[in-house]
């Protein structure tokens, strides 16, 4: 006896989409199949291209799904330049919200859409290692491991980085002293800032690991006469670095290497930097990492750490959009953690602040850098990786808009052995 088929009736991209989402479609959905969901008259919307980026939804759900199909161009955000898709990505977070679709529903859905979408297709060449493969095939900031990532995300190309983070190559977080201060400005008030905080004076010696393209190291050469040293893990990072230091003259004041920090020999500093290093360390590292820089400071030297930190400080894992895409084997966590580590390591903190808002207004820009020069961008590394940066650095906007990530200086210094320090009773970063 033979039994019928099950009949399927065929289900649009359209209605799938509609049936998942708890309050509607909040901007236009169209699909290659011709079928569409959301309000017509909606000045945004989303436009998926093909097959592929449907099996990048369905294989993988959520985030990482859709960034693939995004990151591959086979779906569109539409209504906004991919070098800034802020609007959309505003309107998607504040009122997506999915249901989770009982069994016989999905079946459903899977059936009329067809199973072989359950296929994943190739991920996109910008694709890291997920986590867990990371973890089997190799030891987590090891120098290797490390060496590895950075060069992922820090040797794309620095002409593009030029295009994108203008005349001040700075990839941190800026300080907005007025609102009509331009990125440069507001770069060099960072730098600055930092350079107050640390008491420089000319004669000292600075060392800044984690130094990119030796922004700081130029700075405090240049404008307070300090003998600095900068290290970097990305090869790129580096040479640009050494090129600008000779550019400026800077070649007896400041030097740039390529080293890991945990190779840096020299010791005795007045002041350590670390801007925008803590983010790649681990939290579980904290207490080597604090204890390595104590140890290069003299007694009555200041530490400065700047980074990026959470609103709380419970574990929390990071979005598999940015570990894959953006800062494989990142790590955040709140500035008490931080602050605690820093104790922990024989510091004394002095100073603590919250810069987050300066941050949303620095990814603003560099998010119109990138839309101004997206033709060059897109020629220098294709387009795949410009829609990586155009999609992250709009979501780290809204992200720090939004208080769900925090920047943080923590200033610290090593005191004497008898506890002494020169710190100021009342200290005036504006002085």
């Amino acid at each position: 006896m033979s039994f019928p088929k099950p009949q399927t009736d065929p289900v649009t991209i359209g209605e799938a989409i509609e049936s998942l989402l708890k309050h509607g479609v909040p901007v236009r959905f169209t699909a290659y199949d011709g079928s569409s969901a959301g309000p017509e008259d909606a000045e945004m919307g989303i436009h998926l291209r093909n097959e592929r980026g449907l099996s990048y939804i369905m294989t993988a759900p959520g985030d990482l799904g859709m960034a693939r199909a995004y990151v591959s161009g086979d779906l569109d955000l539409v209504g906004a330049h991919p070098g800034n898709p802020y609007a959309p990505m505003e309107l998607l977070l504040s009122h997506l919200s999915f249901r989770r679709p009982s069994i016989t529903e999905a079946l459903r859905l899977v059936r009329g859409l067809g199973i072989d979408k359950l296929v994943p297709p190739p991920v996109p060449p910008q694709e890291h290692l997920p986590r867990w493969r990371r973890a089997v095939e190799g030891l987590r900031h090891s120098k290797g491991r490390d060496a590895e990532v950075i060069h992922h995300h820090y040797d794309v190309s620095n002409r593009f980085y030029e295009l994108v983070l203008g005349d001040s190559m700075t990839y941190t977080c800026a300080l907005f002293e007025s609102p009509e201060a331009t990125l440069e400005e507001a770069q060099a008030a960072k730098y600055d800032l930092i350079c107050r905080k640390l008491a420089l004076e000319p004669g000292q010696r600075l060392l800044d690991v984690g130094c990119g393209w030796g922004g700081m190291v130029r700075h405090a050469a240049r404008e307070y006469g300090v003998k600095a040293l900068g290290v970097t893990l990305s090869l790129e990072q580096a040479q640009w670095a050494k090129e600008a230091i000779d550019r400026e003259g800077l070649g007896d004041l400041a030097e740039v290497r390529h080293l890991d920090y945990r190779d840096v020999m020299d010791t005795d500093f007045d002041a350590v930097s670390s801007i925008g290093l803590t983010e790649h360390i681990g939290v579980r590292n904290y207490p080597a990492y604090f204890g390595f820089l104590r140890d290069k400071l003299r007694p009555g030297g200041r530490l400065l750490n700047h980074c990026i930190t959470r609103q709380h400080n419970r574990p929390q894992r990071t979005g598999a959009f940015i570990d894959r895409y953006v800062f494989p084997d990142g790590e955040l966590i709140g500035s008490g953690t931080i602050v605690g580590a820093v104790q922990d390591a024989g510091l004394e903190v002095q100073h603590t602040e919250n810069i987050r808002r300066h941050y949303a207004l620095t990814l603003a820009e560099w998010c119109r850098n990138l839309e101004a020069n997206w033709d060059e961008c897109v020629a220098e590394v294709g387009e795949g990786t410009a829609r990586v940066w155009g999609l992250y650095m709009a979501g780290s906007r809204l992200a720090f808009e939004r208080d769900e990530i925090e920047l943080h200086h923590v200033l610290a210094t090593r005191n004497e052995e008898d506890g002494s320090t020169d710190f100021p009773m009342r200290p005036d970063w504006r002085a």
